[in-house]
């Protein structure tokens, strides 16, 4: 059995597996209001739990209502490490992180490898953190599930919102969209862009920007789908790292959003 090592644990989260746990379950209980509907798609950031993981608790919270409903997660992300023609997923069956191991539906991948654009790059995943990240919280908030994880490079709308609706239709798979919103404005500049991006993501835009968001081709594939035309989209918290613990001259900008 094959499987993805996890990469960036003790650098953007916990490495040791009960403070990790702690942090996780720390950053799920600031806001215990209750959800009112139960979500078929997230957005979500990805930079260090310090950083963004409590605006991800926003998102993520919302699956704790009925951790049983999710069977599968279709995990979209950019590619940051590697150059990538098209998008990329994993020949291996396992990824890993300190909690422990998820198995990947090899069913559900070899339908997409199918896809335009669709190509098969462990090389795209070894390093990358974007899906890697999201992979502590869903451990925490959901009982048994797969993973179909994708990284995704240049790719237009079109041909993420395919894999998007190859698999989402099916009642028991979550769509999971990692992005953080712009990158290293300072705190003013980042507050006003990140504004205009979540309204464009409230009016479903599939025009983002990789400088508006660095998930923009992931957004827009969400926005295209099927799936995304047919949801109503929610914004959970919004913030950037100068709230959390970077310098405001120099901030990186985070929104949780629930499509349901």
């Amino acid at each position: 059995m094959s499987i993805r090592q996890a990469a960036v644990a003790g650098y953007f989260y916990e490495a040791d597996a009960g403070r990790l746990k702690q942090h996780v379950e720390q950053l799920l209980s600031a806001d215990m209001t209750p959800p009112k509907t139960f979500p078929k798609a997230l957005i979500v950031p990805h930079a260090g739990y310090i950083y963004s993981g409590s605006t991800a608790a926003f998102a993520y919270r919302r699956l704790l209502a009925d951790p049983d409903r999710v069977e599968r997660v279709l995990l979209l992300g950019p590619a940051h490490r590697v150059y990538l023609k098209g998008m990329a997923i994993p020949s291996v069956d396992r990824f890993a992180t300190p909690l422990g191991e998820v198995p990947l539906d090899r069913a559900a991948l070899d339908l997409i490898a199918k896809l335009p654009g669709v190509q098969i790059s462990d090389e795209a995943h070894r390093e990358e953190h974007s899906l890697e990240v999201q992979l502590p919280f869903l451990q925490t908030v959901l009982n048994d599930f797969t993973l179909v994880p994708v990284v995704v490079g240049g790719a237009d709308a079109d041909q993420v919102a395919t894999v998007i609706d190859a698999l989402a239709a099916d009642a028991h798979t979550l769509v999971v969209i990692s992005s953080d919103l712009s990158h290293f404005l300072n705190y003013r500049e980042a507050q006003q862009i990140d504004a205009a991006t979540c309204e464009h993501i409230l009016g479903k835009s599939t025009t983002l920007r990789g400088e508006e968001a660095c998930g923009a081709r992931v957004i827009n594939g969400l926005m295209a789908s099927a799936q995304g035309r047919a949801l109503e989209v929610s914004l959970l918290h919004a913030c950037n790292s100068g709230d959390t613990a970077g310098a405001p001259n120099r901030v990186v900008g985070y929104a949780a959003f629930a499509l349901h």
